[in-house]
């Protein structure tokens, strides 16, 4: 690609810390949230927005790299890609830290009810004291649901650091492998659901994933038990949670995702005080961000100068339409 013209790269957001000037030295980038400016891409670059087949083929021929700062990729329509030859990447190391402390974080407030306390000393004095009554994590079971990047690492804390008992659930666990010191291998999800007070969701979103967690799911926890979801939010069937919270099958649940995202307003989990939420933000911390953002600037780089990235998600398209 060194004798061609300037490739140019379309995105939905800026590329933030630095990671956009980076590719304005090799390319031309144009800032696009709606897709109009598609055509004659080279890379593009997507936010929430979706890259379905439409916008692949407005954008043509030239359309060699679709780029995903973060690990979700669920708004990207990889078959069509892949049939088209385009390549699809993501930076799936970059938020993995940022998430699972996250994840954590969530846990520890919702079983020490860190934000009723904080509302009852800032605004609502008549909250009382047996409201604030917090669950002691020590020793307590806690099912890990999906035990890739994130899930491992909340494992990780979980068991070394909080010395909770973990059950970790993954379909592609080796059962065979020796766990991490606190940790124990499950293929029995229904087993792990029955055992745990505390459950924490990290699965990526896909057709088998939408409400993974659904009203059966839940009723398997112990009355009184906590969920939390840090993935994606229709992985959980938030209906079927509202329900269980208000009927007092859950103590509580921590939720950084929604579905859909922004939440409605009226949602009635935004009302609960037994609910932490924060709007979709586990991975945005100073490393976090940077790590998405200049792991998206080096591999559509790497692409520039004919080099294979890292993190295809299509590998058996490699080349694609890159021209070495």
């Amino acid at each position: 690609m060194a004798n061609q013209a300037r490739p140019k790269v379309v995105m939905q957001m800026e590329l933030r810390m630095g990671a956009t000037d980076r590719l304005r030295e090799v390319a031309d980038v144009i800032i696009d949230p709606k897709w109009e400016a598609v055509a004659g891409a080279d890379v593009l670059i997507p936010g929430p927005g979706q890259v379905d087949a439409a916008v692949m083929d407005r954008a043509g021929a030239s359309l060699k790299l679709i780029a995903k700062p973060g690990i979700g990729v669920d708004n990207i329509d990889i078959p069509a890609a892949s049939a088209r030859q385009v390549l699809v990447i993501n930076t799936p190391d970059a938020p993995t830290e940022s998430t699972a402390e996250h994840a954590v974080a969530l846990l520890m407030a919702v079983a020490k009810r860190v934000v009723v306390g904080d509302m009852q000393l800032r605004t609502d004095r008549s909250i009382p004291r047996e409201e604030m009554l917090g669950t002691e994590l020590l020793g307590r079971t806690l099912g890990v649901i999906g035990y890739g990047r994130i899930g491992r690492r909340v494992a990780e804390i979980c068991a070394l650091g909080l010395r909770m008992n973990v059950l970790a659930y993954d379909p592609y666990i080796n059962l065979n492998q020796a766990p991490p010191t606190g940790i124990t291998f499950t293929n029995d999800l229904d087993g792990l659901l029955s055992q745990s007070q505390f459950v924490t969701v990290h699965v990526p979103l896909g057709a088998n994933t939408r409400h993974f967690m659904g009203e059966r799911e839940m009723r398997l926890m112990p009355k009184g038990s906590y969920l939390i979801n840090a993935s994606r939010g229709p992985v959980v069937d938030e209906v079927a949670l509202i329900r269980a919270l208000q009927e007092g099958h859950f103590a509580a649940a921590g939720l950084d995702v929604f579905d859909p995202e922004p939440p409605h307003e009226d949602n009635p989990l935004l009302k609960m005080r037994n609910v932490v939420v924060t709007p979709h933000i586990a991975s945005s911390t100073d490393r976090g961000i940077y790590a998405m953002m200049h792991g998206v600037a080096d591999q559509v780089i790497q692409l520039f100068n004919g080099e294979r990235p890292p993190y295809l998600l299509n590998p058996e398209v490699w080349p694609g339409r890159v021209k070495g």
